[in-house]
């Protein structure tokens, strides 16, 4: 529990949302934040706003300098951070680090020349044999990690699509070029990053170029300089892994402030499948400390597919053919599904709401999906998107929200009501702590 109020990221409440499925644009969502603000929200989570072709909706950017179009303007942003800032909700934005779009201005140039400046901010091949043990997140849907360069007859890396081409972090200017992005938008007066991929970062011949020591050290250097000149800016890791592995990228309190726990999120479905909340106790009971400083960021499904990827093989059936029993939303092979909490248990609001009051009640900061609270489901399967990602990515249902503002039984009134509690037990447990602590005037 947050025992300095310094610490404002170890109370968080946030709100995972697009801006353009939200609320159109930016001027739009400072007109939602009555909403969030009475849901109950304190943090949102913005979903990348920069300007990108959109190959990975929104996650191969081609300036990070800029709002994309039909956004709005950096005016508009502003306008939007002042207005949330006023109703005391924080603003965490998207920071991709481990790659750039191809159509990025760094990348058209790197890929004309060899002797570009710009040339060695990327990782290259003449043979694209190298780094043949690396991880390829998408290998269900890409040819590899070596995409082929005909300017320059060689070879690019990308852990992702093609078309986002991956940073050479060996190269400490780069480094020097993300310090410049952090300072352009905490400068603009946002209150955390959350960084993209950030386990990717560097990549080793002989290994799968994951969670390697050397991410630490860049990250190490990054709280540094948000320490000295952006003190309460928070960095928020996505890194997946095991539970011991992911709780090191927050260093000894001086690296990331929150770190995704990804392992949490499928036991939870496992408590729930088998009705058997010791599965949740014992996950608990056995989770390393953390810094005082730091705090889990906690999630039941978000613009991701919903892995079950550290689960025995046993399991990841168990659970997938009990949430997607018709393999209708399959992603990577099967070891994960793409899905709205409303898709999975259609029809039956009470155990979304049952799913959520877990989620509210473990150790951590909840991360809610937007339009989880009232129900949103998949987009309709006639879309027919190859990445089944997609589904979960609707425009969010306005006239259903008003619907349900007027019910007080509504699904969007039961989880407000989760959040009210969760503040409650939050402002109880620091009253105590404020009164109990070492000195404490009776």
């Amino acid at each position: 529990m947050n025992k300095n109020k310094n610490y404002w990221w170890k109370d968080a409440i946030i709100y995972e949302v697009y801006v353009d499925k939200f609320a159109d644009n930016f001027r739009g969502l400072a007109e939602k934040l009555n909403y969030l603000s009475d849901l109950g929200i304190n943090c949102i989570w913005l979903l990348p706003h920069f300007p990108s072709p959109m190959v990975d909706d929104g996650y191969d950017v081609s300036n990070y300098y800029n709002v994309r179009n039909g956004l709005g303007s950096l005016d508009d942003f502003e306008v939007f951070i002042k207005a949330a800032h006023a109703r005391g909700i924080r603003v965490i934005i998207d920071l991709v680090l481990n790659h750039f779009s191809t159509e990025h201005p760094w990348f058209k140039e790197a890929r004309h020349s060899v002797d570009n400046p710009k040339r060695d901010y990327f990782i290259w091949s003449k043979t694209g044999k190298e780094l043949s043990g690396s991880y390829n997140p998408f290998f269900h849907l890409t040819p590899g990690n070596w995409i082929y360069n005909s300017k320059t007859d060689d070879y690019y890396y990308a852990s992702f699509f093609a078309e986002q081409a991956d940073l050479n972090w060996d190269n400490p200017d780069v480094f020097g070029e993300i310090i410049k992005i952090i300072n352009f938008w905490a400068g603009l007066g946002v209150d955390g990053f959350r960084l993209d991929a950030v386990a990717h970062l560097i990549k080793r011949e002989g290994t799968s170029s994951l969670h390697q020591p050397e991410v630490h050290n860049i990250l190490k250097d990054m709280r540094r300089h948000l320490d000295v000149r952006y003190p309460g800016v928070i960095m928020l890791a996505e890194a997946n892994g095991k539970l011991e592995q992911i709780a090191t990228y927050f260093g000894k309190g001086n690296e990331c402030h929150m770190v995704f726990n990804f392992p949490l999120m499928p036991n939870i479905y496992l408590a729930v499948k088998r009705n058997n909340l010791k599965l949740l106790e014992s996950f608990i009971k056995n989770s390393p400390d953390i810094p005082d400083n730091c705090q889990w960021a906690t999630f039941v499904n978000n613009h991701d597919e919903i892995t079950f990827a550290l689960l025995e093989e046993s399991m990841q059936e168990e659970i997938i053919s009990w949430l997607d029993p018709k393999g209708e939303f399959s992603f990577k092979g099967g070891r994960g599904v793409a899905m709205r909490l409303a898709s999975i248990f259609k029809n039956n609001p009470d155990l979304i709401v049952f799913i959520l009051s877990l989620l509210f009640s473990l150790p951590g900061a909840p991360v809610i999906y937007y339009g989880s609270e009232i129900g949103m489901e998949n987009l309709a399967r006639e879309n027919e998107f190859t990445d089944s990602r997609r589904y979960v990515r609707g425009q969010f249902d306005w006239l259903q929200a008003e619907e349900q503002m007027r019910d007080s039984n509504s699904l969007l009134n039961r989880v407000k009501e989760i959040i009210r509690q969760r503040k409650e037990r939050q402002t109880k447990v620091e009253k105590f702590l404020r009164y109990h602590s070492p000195g404490a005037s009776l």
